[in-house]
């Protein structure tokens, strides 16, 4: 993965506060690539989640797909970009198609069916489990990190 990835992160809630406040300002990113197939197909979500941003930070959205061709031919240097995807899932599709990830922070993945609580207000099911254990077996560092100030908790030691 390039140097120019400073954040992989799992979050159902893609663009938020602790998004725009924390990691914005712990990375110093340059560009937001949000990665979600239905998000990408949507034109009044890319407008929703491109207001979101602020003017300085250049936003794209993105297919697994269309994300891994673009994260394999890589950026340059001077970028500084956070990856944003909304299920484990993701990653691993990126995964399959010849993405390699060195860390993964999961910082939002919200109770649901067939979901259980696994740490504090991190719930996953256990399909999802398997597909953590999977990145963390190919060699990804997954960690909960709320926010940039909290501590990370290796994933690894929950499941």
């Amino acid at each position: 993965m390039s140097n120019s990835i400073v954040l992989t992160r799992i979050d159902d809630r893609l663009i938020h506060g602790q998004v725009m406040t924390s990691w914005l300002n712990y990375t110093s990113a340059t560009k937001i690539m949000v990665v979600d197939d239905r998000s990408a197909q949507d034109p009044f979500l890319k407008t929703v989640l491109k207001n979101a941003v602020p003017k300085n930070v250049g936003l794209g959205v993105f297919t697994a797909e269309k994300a891994a061709n673009r994260l394999i031919k890589g950026f340059p240097e001077s970028d500084r970009v956070i990856i944003l995807v909304k299920y484990p899932a993701t990653i691993c599709k990126m995964m399959k198609l010849g993405v390699k990830f060195d860390k993964v922070n999961i910082g939002g993945m919200g109770a649901a069916k067939n979901r259980e609580k696994f740490y504090k207000n991190i719930s996953a099911s256990e399909e999802e489990k398997e597909m953590l254990k999977t990145m963390i077996d190919a060699g990804t560092k997954v960690e909960i990190q709320i926010i940039a100030e909290d501590a990370a908790v290796d994933v690894s030691k929950l499941l």
